[in-house]
């Protein structure tokens, strides 16, 4: 990367499609250079992206692996990092009874472990810097017990739960985290979580637009909120969640994402 770039520096994780394809091209579109990263390639983002006159630098890596992670951190070379988009995430649909449990573990190391390291290194920069803006990919999943899809769900529980926790930690040191919470997305998302035969995986007229979510979330990050929630349905899903009994919930999501075969 060149440092001699004055425009400040954004990472973008899971920026290969879907949500994080799109919250690299609201970076750029505001004149940030890029790191982006994915363990899918990488090539047709950063070629968007150049076209917006920034530098854009890739790191096609696992990102469940603390060694990923590593290997994203030192892409930057030491130059500070003004915008972190912790996008990277994977679900996982089906019985866990049935579930491989090495595609269990993958789920709980990209969105848990390989998530909190990744901030933990960003962080600690800003902190330095005393500035710098944080935003975490949550989801309303996370106030949901996910029949069918417990492991993403529960970490995505965890998520929601760490970034609000994160942001109180720093509050007064001049960086922000703010959490980035959809519901169903027109993503890759169902395909590679293997629930396309779902309800909620086949129902394409009820996903949201992964640009309008980019958008909504690199504007609450900005404006230095606390979290978001993507979308007017989603927002009383969170609120029917929080107030109904957690077996009702856990019932209303096997209707959704209970395989249909």
């Amino acid at each position: 990367m060149e440092s001699s770039s004055l425009r400040p520096l954004a990472i973008v994780t899971g920026a290969s499609s879907g949500i994080g394809y799109y919250l690299a091209m609201c970076a750029a579109e505001a004149g940030h250079d890029l790191i982006l990263a994915a363990d899918q390639p990488l090539e047709a983002a950063a070629e968007e992206a150049r076209r917006m006159g920034v530098q854009v630098d890739t790191v096609q890596t696992e990102l469940a692996s603390r060694k990923g992670v590593e290997e994203l951190y030192a892409a930057a070379n030491g130059r500070p990092v003004a915008l972190l988009m912790a996008n990277a995430g994977h679900g996982l649909g089906g019985a866990f009874l049935t579930q491989d449990f090495e595609e269990v573990q993958h789920v709980i190391d990209t969105n848990i472990t390989g998530t909190i390291y990744l901030l933990q290194k960003v962080a600690k920069g800003m902190v330095v810097q005393g500035q710098g803006r944080i935003m975490v990919t949550g989801s309303i999943a996370g106030f949901q017990p996910g029949s069918f899809q417990a492991v993403y769900n529960g970490t995505k529980a965890f998520v929601d739960s760490f970034a609000a926790a994160l942001r109180n930690e720093l509050k007064d040191t001049g960086v922000t985290v703010t959490c980035l919470m959809p519901g169903p997305t027109d993503t890759e998302f169902f395909a590679r979580a293997g629930m396309l035969d779902t309800k909620v995986g086949s129902d394409e007229g009820a996903k949201a637009d992964p640009v309008d979510v980019a958008k909504i979330g690199f504007k609450a990050m900005m404006d230095g909120e606390a979290d978001v929630v993507a979308g007017m349905k989603n927002k009383m899903q969170v609120i029917m969640s929080k107030v109904m009994p957690s077996q009702v919930v856990a019932e209303q999501h096997r209707k959704m994402a209970e395989p249909q075969h």
